[in-house]
């Protein structure tokens, strides 16, 4: 009862702010606070303002967003636990499978050049072994430019 009675003042109060509002000539400003002053009255008149006081004072309702409240916690934990791992055990089961039969044939990365035509051959780019004097060489030949 007493919810109803703050809900009709409130509402009383934004009908007088509206109505100064209006009569300052601003219509638009008029129109939004009379909007929102008529929403306490509508949520009285539909009984949502007794049903949330009567869930507000409920004990049986508190436990129950309590409940509601661990198993959000859990579901959101167990959900960073799984992006943390990679996944579920059968989505990493399934990547590993699709990683091991996914075997590439040795021609596949050679490009077609059409029918009858060679590929060209790669030049052999391996460095071969350094002799024990051929380390400096270079060295030795910058510091013979600049005459040292």
């Amino acid at each position: 009862m007493i919810a109803e009675t703050i809900c009709s003042a409130v509402s009383a109060a934004g009908l007088g702010v509206a109505a100064i509002t209006a009569y300052r000539k601003r219509f638009l400003a008029a129109a939004r606070i009379l909007a929102y002053a008529l929403v306490p009255v509508a949520l009285v008149m539909t009984g949502v303002v007794k049903w949330a006081a009567s869930t507000a004072f409920s004990p049986v309702a508190w436990v129950g967003f309590g409940v509601l409240a661990v198993a959000w916690l859990l579901f959101m934990t167990t959900r960073a636990v799984e992006r943390r791992r990679g996944g579920t055990r059968k989505e990493r089961r399934a990547a590993a499978r699709a990683a091991r039969s996914e075997a590439v044939e040795p021609a596949a990365s050679v490009p077609s050049l059409g029918p009858g035509s060679k590929p060209a051959a790669r030049p052999q780019t391996t460095p071969t072994a350094a002799r024990p004097g051929d380390d400096f060489s270079d060295i030795e030949a910058i510091l013979k430019k600049h005459g040292i």
